[in-house]
């Protein structure tokens, strides 16, 4: 399910390279002393910074730059001491350490202090100056603004294990023009400014410059410290966390840095906790409490964003205990907006945080094959959380490697291909399926090969499951992609899910098997910036909170694509859109599909005018942008306007995409349109699977793109026997466009069953088609109707111009002695000359039969002859 990808070994670019420098130090060739190298911080920048053990009995600090993969000596102790924390100046001018007392070594610092904390200058000159000496653990972190002022300041955090935090303004100095040096090495402690008190958990988030802390003054609260590119900083954030009873037997220290001098036993955390956020305004909030004796576990997931926060139990199953080697805590890692919850040997849940309605929207799985290759277990492993990054890192401090970690695609696929796959023989349910199939689309939609594979699979796999519709699912989620990263308000504004469509949901998309998952909304959060302050991300945050208040009170804040069902009924009677707005939505559609890369063009799409579904186009541009633009003003009209054309354009496209796909698959050429040829078992597959695309489309009520219907029926007349064809019409899943009428008119010659086709197709065409379809058939039937038209509206023309009246022969005015055969012929030889010939540029025109059906006609007309 998850891929590893090896990003830094300790032993590969650090441990070589130190043995190669020791040696020269030793003055030997091949130096095998043990280095005894361990990872000590990451800093905002990715350097990496470790200590070891020196040839000459001493302890060193270097850095590790990720980016030019080069190691770098920061400082040399005169003697072994034990490196508790530490961390790097953005400028490299100064290093400060904490230093555990070492209870086993013969060397020790003072017996007052466990603790000693220091601040040294290492450009170039090594001044050291004492912070503090304290008997209680003390983690040390700078901030790295991005600034562009070149003020030689630096700020470094100090946190104690007694519960508070110190910031440290430290000014520095240049001396000889190279020489930093600090300006006030006898202020600093004047300097410091304790920003928090009586914390008992706190995380470091160095790339935002966010400090998370929990206090607990008679309940349970999350708090957060935004520190600023000044050393300004202030509390944005609060809202209360719902945690047991003394959580913490110690003050826990999240994402700073790795003591290696105090390992903290598993089975004493009480909670295990981590907080995440993404640059467009989400924030999570992710703890567990150990797994209990009755072999079920714990975990909460707090969606600020979402104002709502959810708890799960999962059994984890089987009548023998959990083996004491297993984690008591899962793991949480981030990958994009998805949470993976993963206990070794047990199961791995992603969640959507996004799309957190419904349990079908996230993945569970189950069993040992679910195990991640950790070297040493996953208790060893810590998770390293970069916003910049689209997934989560994991430290392993055993094996000393950094891996990076992204959802797999293959496994992915392979849920969804399971039914057909013989290479994967587990069975997977439909939420299963549905939850990889989302995921496959929406995070990772944007490799074009992915979509083909899906494409593939979507033709293999035509009839739809039990408990949704794999093409609508398609169509949605595809869609939903190019618009999710505009804002997070538009999660529960636009189409995600066919699910949401329906009336009467499957249970089986509602429950996980193992998995028990309560909800709660309103968690109390409260931005305590000030306006002008809330910027960036917290203004996201704060906008992305409070829509969605407001949304949970508004029914039916998701657009539904029902909402234009009413409207199109009624163009659906038209022959042209009703508007001049709609038609003008429709043209802005319409050119930025054209305005798009379209391949080999081998399917003809976008080549007719299809009135119906160009009025479905312009309504459902119309509507759209209704519902966006009442639940989302921020947004502005011009960036909605822009979205929704894009929204449509993209639906006309995967539809396109989907027949291209088709076509390459079936290998269809451009015979595959002739009339006259039998349907092939690939003309059979293609005719399928676009009939499920109708299918899926029209239920949703969704715009097809012109031309669709006139390749489907030519499908259809090619596979489908006469009489089965016509009952695709009688039921409305064919639509008789006039270019494909025209074409089967002029290319199917006139055999009795072809002829007894289209006497039956004209049967059915609206009278304005009717009559022009005539024109294009080489039949008498086709002249004859031709001639009783145009006598006809001869006739009625000059009626209207004249004012003589030709009636029935039961009326008493009629008086046939008074209009002989000459009269007549004179009357229709001078309406003639100034009429246009029907029969003018068209071929197969009988003059001999059209002067007698036109005689005939006239003696019908005036009673003379029974029809």
């Amino acid at each position: 399910m998850l891929n590893l990808k090896l990003k830094f070994d300790l032993h590969r670019d650090v441990e070589s390279d130190i043995l190669r420098k020791e040696a020269s130090v030793c003055r030997v060739h091949d130096y095998s002393g043990a280095v005894d190298t361990r990872i000590l911080n990451i800093e905002r920048d990715g350097g990496i910074l470790y200590s070891w053990k020196g040839a000459t009995g001493t302890t060193r600090i270097g850095r590790y730059d990720t980016i030019t993969r080069q190691n770098k000596l920061l400082y040399t102790f005169d003697k072994q001491v034990c490196v508790s924390s530490c961390s790097l100046n953005k400028e490299e001018t100064l290093l400060a350490v904490s230093l555990a007392q070492n209870t086993r070594g013969e060397e020790r610092l003072k017996p007052m202090s466990k603790c000693l904390t220091l601040l040294i200058e290492i450009h170039p000159i090594n001044n050291t100056k004492v912070l503090k000496a304290v008997d209680c653990r003390v983690k040390v972190q700078f901030l790295h603004q991005d600034t562009n002022r070149s003020v030689l300041e630096s700020h470094l955090l100090l946190l104690t294990e007694d519960g508070y935090v110190d910031l440290y303004h430290v000014l520095l100095t240049k001396q000889e023009g190279y020489r930093v040096v600090m300006a006030n090495p006898d202020r600093l402690s004047k300097t410091a400014e304790r920003i928090v008190e009586d914390l008992c958990w706190v995380q470091w988030d160095g790339h935002t410059q966010r400090l998370y802390y929990i206090t607990n003054k008679g309940k349970f609260l999350l708090r957060c410290v935004q520190f600023y590119p000044t050393h300004h900083c202030e509390t944005v954030l609060e809202f209360p966390l719902e945690l047991p009873a003394n959580p913490f037997h110690a003050v826990k220290f999240v994402n700073l840095g790795f003591d290696h001098y105090h390992i903290e036993r598993a089975e004493k955390e009480v909670v295990r906790m981590q907080v995440f956020t993404s640059r467009i305004g989400s924030m999570c909030v992710c703890y567990s409490q150990p797994v209990k004796d009755e072999q079920e576990l714990i975990y909460t997931v707090v969606l600020v964003h979402k104002d709502c926060s959810k708890k799960f139990r999962v059994s984890l199953g089987g009548d023998e205990p959990l083996q004491k080697a297993s984690p008591l805590h899962p793991l949480f890692i981030p990958i994009g907006y998805y949470v993976v919850v993963y206990l070794q040997g047990c199961f791995l849940h992603c969640i959507n945080t996004r799309q957190q309605e419904m349990l079908c929207h996230s993945l569970f799985l189950s069993g040992h094959d679910v195990g991640l290759d950790l070297q040493g277990g996953s208790d060893t492993v810590t998770v390293l959380y970069a916003e910049k990054e689209a997934g989560g890192c994991m430290l392993n401090l055993t094996s000393g490697r950094i891996h990076s970690a992204e959802l797999s695609s293959t496994y992915l696929l392979q849920i969804l291909q399971s039914k057909t796959s013989l290479r994967c023989p587990s069975s997977w349910s439909d939420p299963q399926r549905l939850a990889a199939l989302h995921c496959l689309l929406v995070y990772m939609g944007n490799d074009p090969n992915l979509e083909l594979k899906i494409i593939e699979w979507l033709c293999d796999n035509v009839n739809p499951f039990e408990t949704f519709d794999q093409i609508q699912e398609f169509i949605l989620a595809s869609l939903y992609r190019i618009s999710f990263e505009k804002s997070l308000g538009l999660d529960k504004v636009l189409p995600y899910s066919s699910v949401f469509e329906k009336q009467e949901l499957p249970a089986s998309l509602l429950e996980v098997p193992g998995v028990v998952c309560t909800s709660e909304s309103h968690i109390e959060s409260v931005f305590k910036g000030k306006a002008r302050s809330l910027q960036g991300f917290w203004s996201e945050l704060q906008w992305n909170t409070e829509r969605t208040k407001y949304l949970d009170t508004v029914p039916n804040p998701r657009y539904r694509n029902s909402l234009v069902e009413a409207d199109w009924s009624k163009a659906r009677s038209e022959t042209r859109p009703s508007s001049q707005h709609l038609e003008e939505n429709t043209k802005k559609v319409l050119s930025m599909v054209d305005t798009w890369s379209l391949d080999k063009k081998l399917v003809p799409l976008f080549q007719e005018e299809d009135h119906q579904q160009r009025a479905l186009i312009g309504l459902m541009v119309d509507r759209l942008r209704e519902h966006v633009n009442r639940h989302l003003p921020r947004l502005g009209k011009k960036k909605i306007d822009s979205l929704v054309v894009n929204y449509v354009a993209k639906l006309l496209e995967l539809i396109r995409h989907m027949l291209e796909s088709v076509w390459l698959k079936q290998k269809l050429g451009p015979r595959v349109l002739s009339l006259t040829q039998q349907g092939s078992p690939s003309d059979w597959s293609a005719f399928h699977f676009m009939f499920r695309i109708l299918e899926s489309v029209q239920s949703l009520c969704l715009p097809l793109p012109p031309g669709y219907h006139t390749v489907f029926a030519v499908f259809a007349v090619r596979c489908l026997p006469h009489h089965t064809f016509l009952q695709y019409i009688d039921h409305g899943f064919l639509q008789l466009t006039e270019t494909f009428v025209s074409r089967l008119m002029t290319d199917l010659d006139n055999s009795d069953a072809n002829e007894r086709l289209k006497f039956s197709i004209l049967k059915r065409l609206p009278e304005p088609m009717e009559r022009r379809i005539y024109h294009m058939w080489d039949h008498p039937i086709s002249s004859a109707s031709i001639s009783r038209d145009y006598v006809k509206t001869l006739l009625e023309k000059h009626d209207t111009n004249k004012g003589t009246e030709f009636t029935g022969r039961d009326k008493p005015a009629f008086r046939p002695e008074f209009l002989p055969l000459t009269y007549v012929a004179k009357i229709l030889s001078d309406i003639e000359e100034q009429a246009l010939n029907p029969f003018e540029e068209q071929e197969n025109v009988d003059a001999r039969f059209v002067e007698e059906t036109a005689l005939k006609q006239t003696l019908i007309l005036l009673g003379f002859e029974g029809k």
